[in-house]
């Protein structure tokens, strides 16, 4: 059995319609994400702890351009 994913839009979509960003979603060992433009097609998916990673250098990254 299989249940629908709950996919969360990004809070800095851009543009009237808000539809330029993307989407994610939690699975049960992963995080799913898809273009908010085009969420037929297909998919990403990381284990958690990559994505959790890759969070933590976009945090740093944008701390670093505020400076």
């Amino acid at each position: 059995m299989t249940t629908p994913d709950n996919w969360q839009k990004s809070s800095y979509s851009g543009g009237a319609d808000g539809n330029n960003c993307i989407e994610i979603t939690p699975r049960l060992t992963q995080v799913a994400i898809r273009d908010s433009k085009a969420p037929a097609d297909a998919t990403l998916a990381f284990r958690f702890s990559a994505f959790a990673a890759f969070v933590e250098v976009l945090k740093a990254d944008a701390s670093c351009a505020d400076a």
